[in-house]
């Protein structure tokens, strides 16, 4: 059981903070990289991991359903749960699309993550769905890449994520917090976000840099 609900770390958090509290936690290499970026800057995702791993593969295989663990993943994703897609880096999969969107969304999935690529983006931006993505391309993923295994640990955009695990994705990128993490990088977030209310507060203020530094040792 997390110490805050779904919609108590959205509106609590942001991912600078919880990137800063998982280096506190030694978790240094949580973040995924900076091509990783939301379809709308506008969008906040928070939810749990439901994974995908897809394999390239250069042709389609006559009478084989190529979409079939990618259709089961997300005819079975409940609210505020978030499918994550394990593309490569070959540029060559855009696996998410308007028809996955409009699926997951129905079921309540708080948005969707791959290191891939996406398309149908102005449908999609205007669904309002949150999708964070490696790139935009026209691509079908059929004869280009197949997922060989659902809800097992992977690794997205070189970050690892396990099935569960907590995604906060803004407009500043995405991080992962791992369960056996999480309940401590939550409590100290809460903790770093008061001390940055009054830091702001103090700086506005008009005190010195470093003397607010020095009181609250936050930067």
């Amino acid at each position: 059981m997390s110490l805050f609900s779904i919609e108590e770390i959205r509106s609590r958090f942001f991912t600078a903070v919880l990137s800063d509290c998982l280096d506190q936690v030694g978790r240094r290499r949580q973040a995924l990289p900076s091509f990783i970026r939301p379809l709308d800057d506008a969008s906040v995702m928070v939810g749990r991991a439901r994974t995908a791993l897809y394999t390239e593969v250069f042709h389609v295989t006559p009478g084989e359903n190529p979409y079939a663990l990618e259709i089961a993943l997300v005819d079975s994703l409940a609210r505020d749960e978030i499918p994550v897609f394990a593309c490569g880096r070959s540029g060559r999969i855009a696996p998410w699309g308007e028809l996955l969107s409009t699926a997951a969304s129905v079921r309540g999935a708080a948005g969707a993550l791959m290191d891939g690529c996406v398309r149908d983006t102005r449908a999609i931006r205007a669904m309002g769905f949150p999708v964070f993505h490696g790139g935009i391309a026209p691509l079908d993923s059929k004869g280009r890449g197949v997922v060989t295994a659902i809800d097992v640990p992977i690794e997205c955009g070189g970050v690892e994520v396990r099935p569960g695990d907590l995604v906060f994705g803004d407009a500043d990128g995405v991080v992962v917090v791992p369960r056996d993490v999480e309940d401590e990088v939550l409590k100290l977030a809460n903790e770093k976000v008061s001390g940055e209310r009054n830091t702001l507060a103090d700086l506005r203020a008009g005190h010195s840099l470093a003397d607010v530094f020095a009181r609250y040792g936050i930067l």
